[in-house]
C-alpha cells in the first residue's frame, strides 16, 4: 500500500480549486454573453448561480466574490430593479475597498454603480456624496482633464440638476462639455451629450425658448456626426419634440415624434424598447390633445414591447401602466384605470422602495381615482401618505409638494372638514407660488380651491378675487380656450349666482359652455356639468323654458355616459323634477322623480 503523503493533499486542494475558478469563470462568461443579447431572466439565473458557486468554494476569492456580486447588481439595474442592486453594490464596494489599494479603477467604478443605484431610488443627497467622491478619485488618477472627467461631471451635475440646484449643475455641464472639445475637438460626436444636457437643464428651468435652441443645435451636431438617421439623432428629435409642445406646438412636435419613430424602427426594428419610448410619446401627446382613442394604441403596444423587451416588473413598464391608467381615468373608466396603478405601483415600490417619488406619485394618482368616484375616506390615506414620502424627501418648495397638498385639501373639503383644508390649500399657494412661480397652472388649482372653500362659506369678498386671478393665470398660460380656463369660468359663474348676480354669471356660464363643448366634445360630461350650471341660473330667475332643454340634455349626457341606471343620474332627475314643479306641470315632476328614486332603489 503507497502512502499518499501531505504532497498529494495539496496537490487535490490546488486541482480542486482551480476546478472551482473554471467553473466560476464559465458560468461569468455565460453571464456576459447573455446580457449582451438582452436575455436578462437567464443572465439573473446565471449570475446567481455564479455568485452561489464563488461563496461556497472551499477557498472564496474576496475580489472574485466582489466581481459576481458587482454583476448581479448591475443586472438588477438593467432590471430597473435598483432597491434590490443598493446593498449588493455596497457590499461590493467594501470588499474591494478592503482588498485594494485605494484608488483602484474597481473600487472607483463600485463607487460610480452605488451612486447610480441611489440616484435611481431618488436618494440624491447620498447619490451626491458619493459621485463627489467618483469625481475626486478620478481627477486624482487621470487628472483634471481626462475626458472620463467629463462623465463624472455630467453625472454630478444631473444630481444636482435634480435637487434643483441650477447654478451648480450648470457649472458642472459646462466643465464637461469644455474638457471633451479639449480633448475631442469641436466636431466630434461626444461632445453631443453635453449640449443635449444643457438643454436639458433649460427645460428644467422652464426656460423652453432656450432649451429649443440648445436642442436644435444639438440635432444638428448629431446629424453631421452620425447622419440623420441614426438612433442618437432620434433621441434628441424626441427631447427637441417635448420642448416644442410645452410651448403649445403640438403638430411640429408630433412630426419631430413621428420622424424619431421612423428612425428608431428602421434602425432598431419594431420590438426594441426605444421604439416603444417614441410610441410613449406620440400616444402622451394624444392624450394632451384630449384625443384618447389616438391615444390608446401606441400605449398598448408600447406596453407589450416593454413587457417582452424589458420584463414585467420593469419600472419602465410601470412609467407605461401609469400613463395608460391616467389615460383610462380621462374616459371615465376608473376600475380599469385603478387596476392599472395598483400594478405600477406594486413595480414601482419592489424597484425603488416605498419612499420613492414615483411611489408617491402612483399613490397620488389612485387617491385622486377614489377622489373622483366619490371615496373620500379611501382617498385620505393614500393622499396623507404620498404627502409624508414627499415633505421628507424633497426640499420645502418643491413642485410635487403642491400636487400633494391640493389633493388632501380637496378631499377634506369634500368631507366637510373645511379647518383641515383651507390651511392645506393656503400652504400649497405659498408652495406653488415658490417653487413655481405666481403664473404657474398648479398655483392657479391652489388659488380656484381655496376660493371655492371660501364661496361655500359664503366668504366671497375673500374669493371672488381668487377665482379672478386663477382665471388670468389660466387665460395666459393656457390660452383662452382651455378647458382649464372653463373651470374658472363656472366657478366664478356659480359664485354671482349665489349673490344673485345672475347678469354677471350669464356670459360666463355660457362661455364655460362654449369652451367644453369645443375642446372636450358635445357629450363629454363637464358639458353636461356646465349645462346644468346654466339651466339652475335660468330655473332661478323662473326662466323655465330656457331651463328645461338645458336640464334634458344634460341628462341625455350623463345616461350616454354612465348608462340609464347609473346613481349620478338621480341628482339630475331631482333637478328636472323641481323645475317641472315650480312649472306647475305636476305629472311631468312626479314621472321624473319617480325614476329617480327606482335607480336609488336599485343601486342600494
Amino acid at each position: 500500500m503507497v502512502d499518499a503523503g501531505p504532497g498529494s493533499l495539496y496537490s487535490s486542494r490546488a486541482m480542486d480549486a482551480a476546478s472551482e475558478l473554471r467553473a466560476y469563470q464559465a458560468l461569468a462568461e455565460e453571464v456576459s454573453l447573455l446580457f449582451k443579447e438582452g436575455d436578462l431572466d437567464r443572465a439573473l439565473g446565471t449570475a446567481e448561480a455564479a455568485l452561489a458557486a464563488q461563496e461556497q468554494t472551499s477557498e472564496p476569492d474576496q475580489l472574485a466574490v466582489a466581481s459576481a456580486v458587482s454583476s448581479l447588481a448591475v443586472l438588477y439595474d438593467a432590471r430597473g430593479w435598483f432597491a434590490m442592486a443598493e446593498p449588493l453594490h455596497r457590499r461590493a464596494l467594501a470588499l474591494r475597498e478592503e482588498t485594494l489599494p485605494e484608488g483602484h479603477p474597481d473600487t472607483i467604478l463600485s463607487l460610480e454603480n452605488l451612486a447610480r443605484a441611489c440616484a435611481g431610488q431618488g436618494n440624491w443627497a447620498e447619490a451626491e456624496s458619493l459621485y463627489r467622491q467618483v469625481l475626486a478619485a478620478r481627477e486624482v488618477v487621470l487628472g483634471c482633464d481626462h475626458v472620463q472627467i467629463a462623465v463624472a461631471l455630467d453625472d454630478l451635475a444631473a444630481c444636482r440638476q435634480a435637487q434643483q440646484d441650477y447654478a451648480e449643475a450648470e457649472s458642472l455641464f459646462k466643465r464637461a462639455l469644455h474638457i471633451r472639445e479639449d480633448a475631442l475637438g469641436s466636431g466630434h460626436p461626444r461632445l453631443c451629450p453635453s449640449l443635449d444636457n444643457l438643454a436639458g437643464l433649460a427645460t428644467a428651468r422652464r426656460d423652453y425658448p432656450e432649451a429649443e435652441r440648445r436642442f436644435a443645435d444639438s440635432l444638428a451636431a448629431w446629424e453631421r456626426a452620425v447622419g440623420p438617421d441614426h438612433p442618437d439623432v432620434a433621441t434628441t428629435l424626441s427631447v427637441l419634440a417635448d420642448v416644442v409642445q410645452l410651448q403649445g406646438r403640438d403638430s411640429e412636435a408630433r412630426a419631430l415624434h413621428e420622424r424619431a419613430l421612423a428612425i428608431r424602427e428602421k434602425a432598431l426594428g419594431p420590438r426594441h424598447p426605444e421604439v416603444a419610448s417614441s410610441l410613449l410619446r406620440l400616444a402622451d401627446l394624444q392624450a394632451a390633445s384630449n384625443d384618447g382613442a389616438a391615444a390608446e394604441p401606441p400605449y398598448e403596444r408600447a406596453l407589450a414591447i416593454q413587457e417582452e423587451a424589458l420584463g414585467p416588473g420593469h419600472p419602465r413598464v410601470a412609467a407605461t401602466l401609469t400613463g395608460l391608467g391616467l389615460l383610462r381615468a380621462s374616459t371615465g373608466r376608473y376600475d380599469e384605470a385603478e387596476a392599472l396603478q395598483q400594478r405600477a405601483l406594486v413595480i414601482w415600490e419592489k424597484a425603488y422602495g416605498p419612499d420613492h417619488a414615483e411611489v408617491a406619485a402612483c399613490l397620488t394618482h389612485l387617491a385622486d381615482l377614489r377622489r373622483i368616484r366619490g371615496e373620500y375616506e379611501t382617498a385620505q390615506p393614500l393622499y396623507e401618505r404620498a404627502l409624508s414620502i414627499r415633505t421628507r424627501n424633497l426640499k420645502a418648495a418643491h413642485p410635487d409638494l403642491v400636487t400633494s397638498l391640493n389633493g388632501l385639501a380637496e378631499v377634506y373639503y369634500a368631507l366637510g372638514r373645511h379647518d383641515k383644508a383651507e390651511p392645506l390649500y393656503r400652504e400649497a399657494l405659498a408652495v406653488g407660488e415658490e417653487a413655481l412661480g405666481r403664473n404657474d397652472p398648479e398655483v392657479a388649482l391652489a388659488l380656484n380651491g381655496l376660493a371655492v372653500l371660501l364661496s361655500v362659506q359664503e366668504r366671497y369678498d375673500e374669493a371672488e378675487p381668487l377665482y379672478r386671478r386663477s382665471l388670468a393665470i389660466r387665460e395666459g398660460s393656457l390660452g383662452p380656450d382651455h378647458p382649464d380656463v372653463a373651470v374658472s369660468l363656472g366657478n366664478l359663474a356659480v359664485m354671482y349666482d349665489a349673490q344673485n348676480r345672475y347678469s354677471e354669471a350669464e356670459p360666463l356660464h355660457l362661455r364655460a359652455l362654449s369652451i367644453r363643448e369645443a375642446t372636450l366634445g358635445p357629450d363629454d360630461p363637464h358639458v353636461a356639468t356646465s349645462l346644468e350650471n346654466l339651466a339652475e341660473a335660468y330655473r332661478a330667475q323662473k326662466r323655465y323654458l330656457e331651463a328645461e332643454p338645458l336640464y334634458k340634455r344634460a341628462l341625455d349626457i350623463r345616461e350616454h355616459n354612465l348608462g340609464p341606471q347609473h346613481a349620478d343620474l338621480a341628482a339630475g332627475l331631482d333637478d328636472l323634477a323641481a323645475l317641472y314643479a315650480e312649472m306647475g306641470r305636476g305629472a311631468d315632476a312626479a314621472a321624473a322623480q319617480d325614476r329617480a328614486l327606482a335607480i336609488r332603489a336599485d343601486a342600494g
